[in-house]
């Protein structure tokens, strides 16, 4: 089995974005609510931490917030989700930005995958964390790591912060809203996180 592990500079911005969506007042009650520390209402208390503990940070907050506004938190993740796409994209280093640009430079059929990549090094803490695969026209982005459900258990999908990135970025690439689903979810017993984006007709 995998080590679960996220990016402590994703979850920085993650925090400053969840801060700023729900009021540092209101995510600190919710941490005080759910028995957490309440340094994990700042960002900067995750940059000491190793990619491993703030993957089990990641996944108890977003469970906190999910108890904490019931239904409601699908749409606070997904703007977040929405958000953090262009915090990432422009804290990112030079590579990564130079590889932003020729993406947008492609025609924009071909443009779809190679953002998602990017998406996936951009979350992912080691190669092969999150692939990107053709399915015919569609595309589907796997999570075989998937911070947000390790160690839930659900009725259905949670993983909405990474739904939310993958319109987002996809926005981005080509300017259009696309149909993503998360046809499969650890916290429903699943191996991987997959997401499916319906392109063809």
């Amino acid at each position: 089995m995998t080590e679960v592990m996220f990016p402590a500079r994703v979850m920085g911005n993650f925090v400053d974005t969840l801060s700023s969506e729900v009021g540092h007042d209101t995510l600190t009650a919710v941490l005080l609510k759910a028995g957490l520390p309440e340094e994990w209402a700042h960002a900067a208390h995750f940059s000491a931490l190793d990619d491993a503990r703030t993957a089990l940070a990641y996944s108890r907050l977003q469970a906190a917030l999910r108890t904490y506004y019931g239904r409601g938190a699908r749409g606070i993740f997904l703007r977040i989700g929405t958000k953090l796409w262009s915090s990432l994209l422009d804290e990112a280093g030079v590579g990564v930005k130079a590889q932003s640009v020729l993406i947008r430079g492609l025609p924009k059929v071909l443009r779809r995958k190679p953002a998602l990549e990017l998406l996936a090094k951009l979350v992912g803490v080691k190669s092969g964390d999150i692939t990107v695969h053709s399915l015919d026209l569609d595309l589907l982005f796997v999570d075989h790591v998937s911070a947000t459900a390790s160690n839930q258990t659900d009725d259905e999908p949670i993983c909405f912060v990474t739904l939310g990135l993958i319109r987002e970025c996809l926005f981005w690439a080509v300017g259009q809203e696309h149909d993503v689903e998360e046809r499969a979810c650890r916290s429903l017993g699943a191996q991987q996180c997959e997401f499916k984006i319906t392109i063809g007709g």
